[in-house]
């Protein structure tokens, strides 16, 4: 018997209309045709992204992908379910219906049906019916293995109701089939005939990611990963715009299929604003209707840069490529060189996107205020962790690229990451695009965006080993335009990346033709000095001498140590010999406090007429504009070495005759590092160097003899990759140890629960405290009342309440009782 009461595919809202599993499931095909339809550049450049390139297969992938989406979520149409979504509270339901969607698609009937189109992929189909909530696995005893009941095992089921013969009857029309099958199927049991449709599921999908692991079929692999992909982003769009009230037609037509980049946007948006602000008006006034005549009469682009204005080797990143590795010194002008390779790009390829990816949300920020945000804000956006407090202190203290602009975030908030999709630049951290490898949904729905891109992966030196890996699993395996830049770059590293496909820029031969480069990767910026003393505290001793003697003679002095413990240490020390606070920055600070010292840090070396000090842990090692007079620096591993010395004597603020002071010791110990594999060769390369008129060049070349080598990357793996029929998330794109814990102090929760009150970011208040076997340093909710304080009751779970006790606003989180008490007394 049918009947007639309304599936419900979403939990019913207030003062929303219901969402019918028919419509959702109508919704979500549309969706799916819209964005991937092969007339538009979404749909080309998705299918030229996971190299379907056969106009045959890019016809069988939208099929494909449209047949998926009316399949996905028919297991709702079960009790549980229905139950789930029509009450208050939790409802515990017997099987996830994703994974009842799968197996209805493996009952002989269906299976049967669905094999008179030969373009149909059933594994494919099934794959990502089965996976598109990433909660799909084979393995025993996890909470999603598939078909794993959870309490009763038996479950009545609505599958002979009109709303699923309805999308049947689509489906057949789609792929042209004669009829629908009639699945009178009243309840899912453990027998016969789903017992029988559950051991072929299994036995298929082992087969399955047998055939489509990365080496044996790239065609098939490459198809399943779009047709998987596709359905998360299109069950995201048709969810998150009814959801909001928006008409998916209108939407899609506005964000997804907006005109590409034009020939001299990206020049007009971004290269000659920044030009502008670095040389002034007046110095672009004299080059720019010459520049501007060139880009708009359709010249070539090594043309339209036929001026002083840059230098050779940015010119020439023009005709780079579309996968590239830029390696210039530091200060060169790599970011610069950068754009112009994606104004090149955008002359070359159909996108829409250009997407600037960097290792930390510090140099995104960066980047963001000094590129990106020259952009209009309707098409500028700066995406990582805690974007949303760092534009809310953009708009409080603009710069020339941000000024009078609004990133108010409403729309992007709704709609989660969707809400970027008609964003055009973007300034974000590696994490936020291409953890799509470790099957993060986020990352996922980004994927159309990154697909319509030209992207730029900068300091790639800089990555730990599971990320490169994984930055190497992305070159390999999707086809895309890609540079990647740094100043400096192990062998073993540029030889994984050229074998990933990339143009390694300059080459040798080239090198020796830019005059420019040259003279910037040659020019004498550094004098050296190895302290030797024996004993950690006579090393220490004589540093700390050093820098209060040239924080005295008025210079600039960056001191650069490995862990958080000894920076604070330091800094206490330095106070009470001269009695000045030194600027303290390193990442154990809230999110509010650690963008103070931040700033802090970077304008205390813009300037050049007073004394400065900056005793700073590993954070300030990458894409920080910082000139240091004097750079103090424990030995840390040779690519971090330079590029700490990089951040001294940048800009020839002091003459061409002047030499940064460079003062390297040895740590008391080799935390967080090894001694063996990144002390003792960091120590063998200091000896190597000449001790005064050290260059760039001579950096690079002494570290190509003296840096380790890494095993070769096959860029065969991740989870995205090898999930076959199933998915779960990875364990993430970086190596990670789970040290910190995130919390909000005590102090604050007055102000967290006014932000949670407001609706607004409480990210200024968040903060990494080292976990510890006591925990010494959190307080539980007994401890809380117990100080008559109530947790915030929207506060999340993940967050806990650390105790103010151990944190300073200029010192942040100490851990050392000896450095608190010393900070106790002198309070006193």
């Amino acid at each position: 018997m049918v009947e007639n009461k309304p599936l419900l595919a979403k939990s019913i809202r207030t003062g929303k209309p219901p969402v019918t599993l028919e419509e959702h499931l109508r919704d979500t095909e549309k969706a799916a045709y819209e964005i991937f339809r092969l007339d538009k550049r979404w749909g080309q450049n998705w299918c030229r992204f996971f190299k379907i390139y056969d106009k045959v297969q890019q016809e069988k992938f939208l099929l494909n992908v449209r047949i998926a989406a009316l399949f996905h979520d028919i297991g709702k149409a079960n009790e549980d379910f229905q139950k789930a979504v029509s009450q208050n509270g939790f409802y515990q339901q017997t099987i996830r219906h994703e994974h009842l969607s799968a197996l209805i698609l493996h009952l002989p009937e269906v299976r049967k049906w669905l094999s008179d189109n030969k373009d149909l992929d059933l594994e494919v189909i099934t794959a990502a019916v089965l996976s598109h909530h990433i909660k799909a696995i084979d393995k025993d005893g996890h909470d999603y293995k598939w078909m794993q009941p959870k309490g009763s095992l038996v479950l009545k089921l609505n599958i002979n109701h009109d709303e699923v013969q309805n999308t049947f009857n689509r489906i057949r029309e789609i792929a042209k089939f004669s009829n629908a099958p009639q699945l009178n199927l009243e309840i899912w049991s453990k027998y016969s005939p789903w017992a029988e449709a559950e051991n072929d599921g299994k036995n298929t999908a082992i087969q399955f990611g047998r055939k489509v692991k990365p080496g044996k079929d790239e065609g098939r692999l490459g198809f399943l990963l779009a047709v998987k992909a596709g359905l998360i982003a299109a069950d995201a769009v048709s969810s998150g715009l009814v959801r909001e009230g928006e008409n998916i037609d209108e939407w899609i037509n506005e964000k997804v299929h907006r005109e590409a980049i034009s020939n001299d946007e990206i020049f007009n948006e971004i290269i000659k604003k920044r030009a502008w602000s670095i040389l002034g008006s007046k110095a672009l006034e004299q080059k720019k209707l010459e520049i501007a005549e060139l880009i708009t009469s359709g010249q070539a682009v090594e043309e339209s840069f036929n001026t002083k204005l840059w230098s050779d080797f940015q010119k020439s990143s023009a005709s780079l490529g579309k996968l590239a590795l830029l390696l210039a010194a530091c200060g060169a002008g790599k970011t610069i060189a950068a754009w112009i390779w994606a104004l090149a790009i955008s002359r070359s390829y159909s996108i829409g996107k250009v997407i600037f990816l960097y290792p930390t949300r510090g140099t995104a920020t960066e980047g963001f205020k000094d590129y990106v945000g020259f952009a209009p804000e309707t098409e500028a956006s700066l995406l990582h962790g805690t974007s949303e407090y760092e534009l809310e202190g953009i708009a409080e203290n603009p710069n020339e690229a941000t000024k009078d602009k609004d990133y108010s975030k409403e729309t992007n908030d709704r709609l989660f990451a969707l809400g970027f999709w008609g964003k055009r630049y973007f300034s974000a951290t590696v994490d936020q695009f291409l953890s799509f490898l470790e099957n993060n949904y986020s990352s996922i729905c980004m994927l159309p965006v990154l697909a319509d891109a030209a992207i730029i992966i900068d300091e790639v030196h800089s990555f730990d080993k599971h990320m490169f890996e994984s930055l190497i699993c992305f070159l390999k395996q999707f086809d895309v335009p890609v540079l990647c830049m740094t100043a400096t770059l192990p062998p073993s590293r540029k030889e994984n990346l050229a074998n990933a496909g990339l143009r390694v820029y300059p080459s040798k031969d080239e090198q020796k033709k830019l005059n420019d480069l040259n003279w910037a990767e040659k020019r004498p910026r550094y004098n050296l000095e190895i302290l030797t003393q024996e004993s950690a505290t006579d090393r220490e001793n004589e540093v700390l001498k050093i820098a209060v003697d040239e924080f005295n003679a008025g210079k600039r002095v960056l001191w650069v140590v490995n862990t958080v413990k000894r920076c604070q240490s330091l800094a206490l020390r330095f106070k009470k010999l001269t009695g000045i606070e030194p600027i303290v920055y390193h990442s154990r600070y809230t999110t509010g406090d650690r963008k103070i010292q931040h700033e802090a840090t970077v304008n205390a070396f813009k300037q050049l007429d007073e004394a400065k000090i900056a005793i700073t842990t590993q954070v300030c090692e990458m894409s920080l504009d910082l000139d240091a007079d004097v750079l103090i620096t424990e030995i840390a591993p040779i690519t971090s070495l330079v590029q700490r010395f990089g951040r001294s004597n940048r800009h020839l603020a002091r003459g061409l005759d002047f030499r940064s002071r460079l003062v390297a010791y040895m740590p008391e110990n080799d935390k967080p590092y090894n001694q063996k594999d990144d002390l003792d060769p960091a120590t063998a390369f200091l000896k190597d160097l000449p001790v005064t008129d050290i260059s760039q060049r001579v950096l690079a070349e002494k570290l190509e003899e003296h840096v380790k080598r890494e095993r070769h990357h096959d860029g065969d793996f991740a989870p995205f990759l090898n999930g076959g029929y199933f998915a779960v998330p990875g364990p993430g794109l970086r190596d990670t140890d789970e040290l910190t814990e995130p919390c909000v102090l005590l102090r604050d929760i007055d102000k967290v629960k006014q932000r949670l009150r407001e609706k607004r970011t409480i990210d200024e208040f968040v903060i990494g405290v080292p976990k510890n076997k006591e925990n010494l340093f959190t307080l539980s909710d007994i401890e809380l009342s117990e100080l008559n304080v109530e947790r915030p009751k929207d506060l999340p779970r993940y967050l806990n309440v650390a105790n103010s006790r151990f944190y300073r606003t200029n010192y942040g989180f100490i851990t050392d009782p000896e450095i608190l008490q010393d900070l106790e007394i002198e309070n006193e």
